[in-house]
């Protein structure tokens, strides 16, 4: 089994890909592998766990954030460390003619979307609620979020504070609806919860716990304005206990309380 990076996966983006299927999944709970191919479909998951993908024998080290595309008929294989919940898209698409320079040339089996993790769990999140009703929409998120991928920055052009800023944003993005301390982001990514501090206002203008508090806000509209979840279920699922902590949450960030928020629709 070779650990050697595969070839990229030249899915060419001049027009949007055909939707099979899109959803959110569990795996590892009864089986810690899963062997399969995809004849004809390309392969999209958003993971939030961490894990081994191997495809036609190379391997590729999951973690919470990367984002994979599969091409058509390649031999996959997972293995899990427990239960395993991703977003997933597949996809029928065409690949980037030999020599071309259409989009799409630079999306890989695996990819860290960096600063522009949030933007692309927005868009599959999107893409999801929308499958049943909305077709015409999904298809436009996931190919949006497929853009957002092929332009991402090459790593090797990022600074390494940048980096460092990507890694968190990962971390925090993956466990949204779970207690996070900064102590703890600061620990994954590997540096001092003070130097996190820094980079994380240069880069983002806002602090880590604001950044966290944003985005579990950003969750929490959607669902207000596009579900008929209870407001205080929709606060637990964003990673707030206390109720009167998610309303002064929500009006520190938007100026509107959820229930004005749900009835003026956003």
């Amino acid at each position: 089994m070779s650990t050697v990076s595969a070839s990229p996966a030249p899915l060419d983006l001049t027009s949007p890909p055909q939707v099979q299927n899109v959803g959110r999944s569990t795996h590892g709970v009864r089986s810690g592998e899963d062997v399969f191919r995809l004849p004809e479909l390309w392969s999209l998951h958003l993971y939030a766990y961490e894990a081994e993908l191997e495809v036609d024998g190379v391997l590729h080290v999951v973690t919470p954030g990367t984002v994979s595309l599969v091409p058509p008929a390649c031999l996959i294989r997972y293995r899990y460390r427990g239960p395993s919940t991703h977003l997933y898209a597949h996809l029928r698409g065409d690949p980037v003619p030999p020599g071309s320079s259409a989009p799409g040339g630079r999306l890989e089996v695996l990819m860290r979307p960096g600063a522009e993790l949030p933007a692309i769990t927005d868009l599959m999140t999107s893409a999801l609620a929308a499958a049943a009703t909305r077709p015409a929409r999904t298809r436009a998120d996931l190919w949006t979020a497929l853009l957002r991928l092929d332009d991402r920055p090459c790593s090797s052009d990022a600074r390494p504070a940048r980096d460092h800023v990507a890694a968190a944003m990962s971390y925090i993005e993956s466990r949204l609806p779970e207690p996070v301390t900064i102590p703890e982001v600061a620990a994954h990514v590997g540096i001092s919860a003070n130097h996190l501090a820094r980079v994380v206002g240069a880069e983002l203008g806002e602090t880590p716990v604001a950044y966290i508090r944003r985005r579990r806000i950003d969750h929490a509209r959607r669902l207000l304005t596009g579900s008929t979840m209870s407001i205080p279920a929709i606060a637990a699922s964003v990673g707030f206990s206390d109720l009167q902590a998610f309303n002064k949450a929500c009006r520190a960030v938007t100026g509107s309380s959820p229930r004005v928020l749900r009835s003026s629709g956003g």
